[in-house]
């Protein structure tokens, strides 16, 4: 069979009985029908791979666990339980990578903004440390507060404040924020209400802005409600712990915890690296946000090393320390405008999720701005792309191109061999 063309019109063919048929478009049309396939193809490879708002961590695998280091660290106690327990001794491991619940709220970002810094925050805790290392300086002590012995107090503390140093990938929230110890327990660890309730009118005097409650008392006392009064009048944000740590009860009714569950109190509940509550959580009677609280890294009372540790307690030391950051970089702002801010920014969900940034840099409506918390004033923002894969984000534009490059080079190549057919078909024969 003989192909000929003619210069504008359709290819035809003619076979040796001289039939001849239409089979297509002229050759320079196919062509460009080819190419435009091939763009076409890479458009979707384009918009599917960069501009897709699902995280790219996700599109690549499945999500990674806690980080790996963190797996290796001791669990910082609560409570030691046994009235002259040994203390809790410092960890030989030191976390150098950046751990998952920095990452997650990529407090690095926020910290180019805002530090804290000139911000006291009240650790109503086991107490706090005033040796430790990354808070070296900046711990003040209310009574024997300075000393703790459980570890758990210098641990929430290390959430809020602590600094980084060469080699070390953890550090606080608000790394210049200053620490306020105060002792809501007893020398090991239980928790005593009365305690509790003079440590928050005792930060107030002492002059902390923020006020981080780690207990979840399991009933509200008239000392209590007198607190977080007193706080509220004195323009002081309480962060409270929505439901105690090392608790579980699977499936059941939501519970109040207190100062939590106080009117005017931000109240905090952990999720896990999935956004997820942990198995087995108990449902609190209210959150206002929620934030890591599942294998999440932070100080120990003694030496370099580091620990990990689990509860709303580590939810709401994250939280605090983002509220140093707020009220470090928006000074105008009173108390309750600084926990309207963390909950009109948050990710949006059943519980809202905590956003440092978000909640420096958002602009929010004038009403919201000096309502204070409430849910008919928060904002619902879109669901959050991930701000945290911007290699691999650039390397699926890469790949994109490639892809791109890919199909057009092959358009190009079928269009030559297609030409160079055709030539072979009408070149006269020798003895033509």
């Amino acid at each position: 069979m003989i192909e000929s063309t003619t210069p504008s019109g359709p290819v035809r063919r003619a076979d040796p009985a001289g039939r001849t048929g239409y089979t297509g478009p002229p050759r320079k049309l196919r062509t460009r029908r080819a190419l435009h396939g091939a763009l076409s193809t890479a458009s979707v490879l384009v918009a599917t791979f960069v501009l897709s708002p699902v995280p790219m961590a996700s599109a690549l695998g499945p999500t990674p666990s806690p980080s790996q280091s963190a797996l290796q660290l001791p669990v910082i106690p609560a409570q030691l339980g046994v009235s002259g327990s040994a203390c809790t001794r410092a960890s030989r491991t030191t976390m150098t990578a950046v751990p998952w619940a920095q990452q997650s709220l990529e407090i690095a970002r926020a910290q180019q903004l805002s530090q804290g810094s000139g911000v006291t925050v009240a650790v109503v805790d086991t107490g706090v440390s005033s040796s430790a290392p990354a808070l070296a300086g900046r711990v003040s002590a209310l009574g024997p507060a300075g000393h703790d012995c459980v570890g758990h107090g210098t641990f929430v503390a290390g959430l809020i404040a602590a600094r980084s140093s060469a080699g070390v990938g953890f550090s606080g929230v608000a790394p210049g924020a200053r620490i306020l110890a105060v002792r809501g327990t007893d020398q090991w660890g239980t928790a005593d209400p009365r305690l509790v309730a003079s440590g928050i009118r005792a930060a107030v005097d002492a002059g902390a802005e923020v006020i981080d409650v780690s207990l979840a008392l399991q009933a509200d006392t008239a000392g209590l409600t007198s607190a977080v009064a007193y706080a509220a009048r004195h323009d002081v944000l309480v962060v409270a712990a929505a439901t105690p740590d090392n608790t579980y009860n699977s499936g059941s009714a939501p519970v109040a915890f207190w100062p939590a569950a106080r009117p005017g109190v931000l109240s905090v509940e952990d999720v896990d690296i999935d956004g997820a509550r942990p198995n087995g959580s108990l449902n609190p009677a209210r959150a206002d946000l929620a934030a890591p609280g599942d294998g999440v890294t932070s100080i120990g009372p003694a030496g370099r090393g580091h620990f990990i540790g689990n509860g709303s307690s580590v939810a709401a030391a994250l939280v605090a320390g983002a509220a140093a950051l707020v009220r470090a970089y928006h000074p105008d702002l009173t108390a309750p405008q600084v926990a309207q801010r963390l909950e009109a920014t948050a990710y949006p969900a059943t519980v809202p999720r905590l956003d440092p940034y978000g909640a420096l840099v958002s602009v929010l409506p004038a009403a919201a701005a000096r309502s204070g918390p409430g849910p008919s004033s928060a904002i619902r923002l879109a669901a959050p792309v991930s701000h945290g894969n911007a290699a691999e984000r650039a390397c699926a534009v890469a790949a994109a191109c490639a892809a791109l490059a890919l199909c057009v080079w092959a358009a190009a190549a079928l269009g030559r061999r297609r030409r160079g057919s055709v030539a072979a078909a009408v070149t006269p024969s020798a003895g033509g």
